[in-house]
């Protein structure tokens, strides 16, 4: 039988709440990785987290046993540099909100960084840092409001930590709009297009997979660019997040972390699922339903109802779910 990874040559990875939680690997990761390099598949990482370096982060990848070089590390500063060439020129002064892997990114791209807004940037760029306070808020918004040119490296409202999930760049960008009175103008990351197009173009990839954890970043984004999205249950979203989907946002598969890729892609109609009424049930007696067939099952069904206008008890579905297969649903995104 055909492992779901046999289809495609390039696996772009989110981070965060798929490949680890805070510092620590989640499991079976790195066995994964080790399997797809032996089997000559091409593993890139993608992050909206601006944080840190792609070399830092490269580096804690090779720290949890992970193969990676840093070249295979793409970060939304690196995607925000790409959109400042668009109307700056090489070495225009920029002002930086949030993690040194921003100033790291953008002077590698030919500009000059700074955190007081007395130089006179030329714009202001803001990614997350778990050190960011409000007077770099303040400052950011002064300059905004007098006309500099606004790149956020991404919107995401949460980040999953080791402890739980937490407030995320989006939230802190939400704070400089409120007083601003408008969104940024630019968005280097997921689910803007640029994040993933570098990742493509860098790799070469012919038949590339997008690996994530959310749907409106990681599975949203992949639907931008056209690629298809493993969808796993390992960070932020649940499979009853997924079942609620809008179209641009559904996953093309679904598992319950990274080692579903060295697995045959779930098949819904293994799991025999299937509507009644307002319910949606599946056969307990058949010997091949897997955990994610059934799980893909009641996806599909909440889908074609959600588009129909028609109404289904997804959440009941879930908790069936959950129960019959308490193994697969023991992740933290899961009921």
């Amino acid at each position: 039988m055909t492992l779901l990874v046999e289809e495609f040559d390039t696996v772009l990875f989110d981070l965060d709440g798929v490949i680890y939680r805070g510092r620590h690997a989640l499991p079976g990761v790195a066995e994964t990785v080790h399997e797809l390099a032996r089997r000559g598949v091409t593993c890139t990482y993608v992050t909206n987290n601006a944080a840190r370096s792609a070399a830092t982060v490269a580096d804690h990848l090779r720290d949890l046993g992970i193969p990676c070089e840093d070249a295979h590390v793409v970060t939304s500063p690196e995607a925000a540099a790409d959109i400042l060439g668009n109307f700056l020129i090489p070495g225009s002064r920029v002002f930086v909100v949030g993690g040194t892997g921003i100033d790291e990114a953008l002077r590698a791209a030919g500009y000059e960084t700074t955190r007081d807004r007395g130089d006179a940037p030329a714009a202001v760029v803001q990614g997350f840092g778990p050190d960011v306070a409000w007077p770099a808020l303040a400052d950011a918004a002064y300059l905004i409001e007098k006309g500099c040119p606004w790149v956020a490296t991404n919107l995401d409202l949460t980040v999953p930590t080791e402890h739980g999930i937490a407030p995320g760049n989006g939230s802190l960008v939400a704070a400089v709009a409120n007083a601003v009175g408008h969104g940024p103008d630019h968005v280097a990351g997921k689910p803007e297009p640029a994040l993933l197009r570098t990742a493509l173009h860098r790799t070469g990839a012919r038949r590339a997979l997008m690996v994530g954890d959310r749907l409106d970043t990681d599975a949203l984004g992949a639907h931008r660019v056209g690629i298809p999205c493993l969808f796993v249950a390992s960070g932020v979203h649940s499979l009853l997040d997924v079942c609620d989907a809008p179209p641009d946002q559904r996953p093309t598969f679904l598992g319950a972390d990274v080692t579903a890729l060295m697995l045959p892609a779930p098949d819904s109609r293994e799991a025999g699922v299937r509507r009644d009424g307002r319910s949606l049930r599946w056969s307990d007696a058949l010997p091949s339903a897997r955990a994610w067939d059934v799980a893909t099952g009641i996806a599909e069904g909440a889908w074609e109802a959600r588009d129909r206008g028609d109404s289904v008890d997804v959440p009941d579905a879930v908790r069936r779910w959950a129960a019959q297969f308490p193994a697969a649903s023991a992740h933290p995104a899961n009921p």
